[in-house]
């Protein structure tokens, strides 16, 4: 799958933060099931590469790492098994080595010098984030103009109530979101209002 592929599989990537390794598997069942397959594990806890190998046997789920930063990162996710890299922002080092690994990446971009960075690496999709602190609409409004053969995945600040909006831009094939994993349902183990947030999330395209 390339990352274009990814970004237009689902409407919705959750962004996903793993703290207990014995939610990975229910939980990723609960997503894939609510028709969310593409899930983004963000590196921000011990267990997340562990999380993301459970998440990988669950049937339907295309599980990849989030919160990359650097080759390092790059490297553990992809023998984690990762099938696409997210990272926050975009250095030349992290956007060479993607490339050079051939693995679907996601890179972070807040304005135009940066998908003009982007854009030199011959990368054309893009996270844009923070989202709502970059500007949200306007700014993805604005940005389609000059950049119109790029499109993006605003993330940062999405909710249920505002992803709809940034749906229905051309130039936004996706969104990302962590709405969708609430830490009080992962808590008690409720995979059922997982699911039926992530059916909701699926409607939204």
């Amino acid at each position: 799958m390339t990352i274009a592929d990814i970004m237009q599989t689902a409407p919705v990537i959750p962004v996903i933060v793993v703290d207990d390794l014995e939610h990975a598997k229910p939980l990723a069942r609960a997503l894939v099931a609510g028709g969310l397959p593409i899930l983004e594990v963000t590196l921000r806890t011990p267990v997340a590469l562990d999380a993301i190998r459970a998440m990988s046997e669950v049937e339907g789920a295309i599980v990849g790492a989030g919160t990359v930063t650097n080759e390092r990162d790059l490297a553990s996710a992809v023998d984690a098994g990762s099938r696409f890299i997210v990272s926050p922002g975009l250095t030349k080092p992290l956007g060479k080595a993607a490339i050079r690994d051939d693995i679907p990446f996601l890179p972070g971009i807040a304005n135009a010098g940066d998908i003009m960075r982007g854009l030199d690496l011959g990368l054309t999709h893009f996270k844009f984030f923070p989202a709502m602190a970059a500007g949200g609409l306007p700014a993805l409004k604005a940005l389609a103009a000059p950049f119109g053969q790029c499109r993006f995945c605003p993330t940062g600040g999405i909710t249920a109530t505002s992803a709809a909006s940034y749906l229905s831009l051309p130039n936004v094939g996706c969104v990302g979101g962590s709405w969708l994993t609430p830490a009080d349902a992962l808590a008690a183990g409720d995979w059922a209002r997982v699911e039926t947030l992530a059916q909701e999330a699926a409607a939204l395209r």
